[in-house]
């Protein structure tokens, strides 16, 4: 067996459990955003999907090496061959996150935090129907950048005969023994989970 056909651990439980936690408070606040009835559940969704994406964005530095910006985060140049791999169906593999992928996490992360910002401004009856309408415009952006990112993800996922929405819930990916993280961070997660509940509590109860 060559190295790169190992399974390994890559993601640990922070990126797993941010990743769904942010797709499933995306796709509550969308489906809640013209129902004044489910304004609370509207609210707690946005906040979720910020909350994350602020966690997110400190993990990008502090976690382990997959996690961080450093490992995703490519050149234009690399970035646009990966591309054209990609549309051939012969990409090169990436053991973390591809340059494509990485520029997805990155506009995800930014309209994860403006998108609710904005929305929260709205919230509170500030700005009146301009913001209301930027509030939408970010949405209809993100959700763009979802549909996107999920079309890579199935392309991907052809091209390498590799599940990768398996996993992202797993996480473990077929890469060489040295490049495993060294532990899931578990405990890492916890804080997250708390730091999402404290923050949803604090914007119901504003």
């Amino acid at each position: 067996m060559e190295p790169n056909e190992n399974k390994v651990l890559i993601w640990d439980a922070v990126v797993r459990l941010g990743h769904w936690l942010m797709a499933v408070g995306f796709i509550v606040a969308w489906l809640t955003g013209e129902s004044e009835r489910l304004r609370l559940v509207h609210v707690a969704a946005g906040g979720t999907v910020a909350a994350v994406a602020l966690f997110r964005v400190v993990w990008g530095f502090v976690g382990p090496w997959s996690a961080r910006f450093s490992s995703f985060v490519r050149p234009w140049r690399e970035t646009w061959d990966y591309l054209v791999g990609l549309i051939r169906l012969q990409p090169p593999h990436y053991t973390g996150h591809n340059p494509a992928g990485g520029i997805a996490i990155l506009a995800l992360l930014a309209l994860g935090v403006l998108t609710p910002l904005v929305g929260w401004c709205a919230y509170e009856e500030i700005g009146g129907k301009f913001v209301e309408k930027a509030h939408e415009a970010l949405a209809n952006l993100m959700l763009a950048v979802v549909l996107v990112h999920l079309a890579g993800v199935f392309v991907g996922s052809l091209a390498h005969r590799e599940n990768l929405v398996r996993a992202m819930v797993l996480g473990v990916k077929r890469g060489a023994p040295q490049e495993a993280i060294a532990r899931p961070y578990t405990a890492a997660a916890v804080v997250l989970l708390v730091w999402v509940a404290v923050a949803v509590y604090w914007l119901l109860r504003s």
